[in-house]
């Protein structure tokens, strides 16, 4: 796609189109035809406002990753950033959606954490640290404070903010990469976090006391994707590709839900349901019963489900990285990124728009995902 000039605030018409799932039956709602890479925000965050009239995304189609809304289903587009440095996966909307909160780079290099507000696109910084590089950003429950997973000097952790911008972060320091921190949903004194490579899942007090390892394996056991199930306040994972399970959060024991190949994880509020993508073999988007461990199939994205290492069982390692780095075209003198995340050529667990990320909408009426099945990673919802 031809670079369009950037300005915040521009309405582009709508791309919208409707379907049918044609093994399922399932009502699909395309949102974006753009030719160029269109993807919801990370998939532990619902890409919908409270009410469900508008869909957060982010979009290449002025050159660079920008922040976007479109109208439900079939209004307008409208361009929200218009800044440098746009961590693609990181933006979470605040409270019913009047703000949304992101990561981006400065001009220094260093890591910015802003606040949009979505009525009149005013920024403010939340938090600033030069050096730093920072992820996808997670909201506490009260709504109080922000948590971020960050690299600074080469050594990793997490920053925790207030969202309000006053005060001094708190900085987390951990002796690995650091992934994916989430606010527990109910308990905004407590942070789970994911390590790289095994052991993987670990607890956090927001003043950065009481550190523990959750649950103790080795590198054969591919534990990914964990997250909190619902308002339960348990973690359940992914032990790829073999089975998801579930975490007390209190006890520490872990229970199977089902045995299957569940990739990428989204509970609902409530934590009775699971959202899942699957691949090795690619069976669809499928809706999980916790109780039960039933499966319904929702639909086929028919992604391209980039990334070498899921054909495997284990971590990747540095030796599976530096292959991929000499396969890879580089196209980018950007500085290296804080993880796979966001980068674009990664051909070891990405690249990240190919992956479907299924996550529900507030009132479980749909599920947002990305498919490239069309050439290019579009927006989907697809009504349950």
């Amino acid at each position: 796609m031809s670079e369009h000039q950037s300005i915040a605030g521009e309405l582009f018409p709508s791309e919208y189109s409707r379907g049918t799932d044609r093994r399922t039956g399932t009502t699909i709602h395309q949102l974006t035809a753009a030719p160029c890479i269109n993807h919801p925000p990370y998939f532990l965050t619902s890409a919908l406002t409270t009410d469900e009239r508008h869909l957060l995304f982010t979009s290449y189609r002025t050159g660079a990753p920008q922040l976007y809304e479109i109208a439900l289903l079939d209004g307008p587009i409208r361009q929200l950033t218009d800044v440098a440095g746009l961590h693609p996966y990181s933006a979470v909307l605040a409270g019913a959606g009047e703000e949304v909160l992101y990561t981006r780079r400065d001009e220094a290099g260093g890591g910015l954490i802003e606040a949009l507000r979505r009525a009149d696109l005013s920024r403010r910084t939340v938090c600033r640290l030069p050096g730093a590089q920072l992820g996808e950003c997670s909201l506490s429950a009260d709504g109080k404070r922000v948590v971020t997973a960050m690299k600074r000097r080469e050594r990793h952790g997490i920053a925790i903010a207030a969202t309000s911008g006053t005060g001094d972060p708190v900085l987390v320091e951990f002796p690995r990469l650091v992934i994916h921190p989430q606010f527990h949903p109910a308990d905004s004194d407590w942070i789970e976090l994911a390590a790289d490579p095994a052991p993987r899942m670990y607890r956090v007090r927001r003043d950065g006391s009481g550190l523990q390892c959750l649950h103790e394996h080795g590198n054969d056991e591919f534990v990914v994707h964990e997250t909190f199930l619902g308002s339960s306040g348990d973690v359940v994972f992914t032990v790829w590709p073999h089975a998801l399970r579930r975490l007390s959060w209190t006890s520490g024991d872990i229970s199977t839900i089902a045995e299957l190949n569940a990739w990428h994880i989204s509970p609902n509020g409530a934590g009775t349901r699971i959202v899942c993508d699957t691949n090795h073999p690619d069976r669809g988007l499928l809706t999980i019963d916790v109780a039960t461990g039933a499966t319904r199939v929702i639909c086929h994205p028919g992604s391209s489900n980039g990334g070498s290492q899921w054909a495997t069982s284990r971590y990747a390692l540095a030796e599976d990285f530096a292959r991929a780095a000499h396969t890879a075209q580089e196209g980018t003198s950007a500085p290296r990124a804080l993880s796979w995340m966001e980068s674009p050529t990664d051909t070891v667990y990405g690249p990240q728009w190919s992956h479907p990320h299924p996550s529900f909408s507030p009132s479980e009426r749909y599920v947002s995902y990305t498919s490239d099945a069309s050439g290019n990673p579009q927006v989907y919802l697809a009504e349950l």
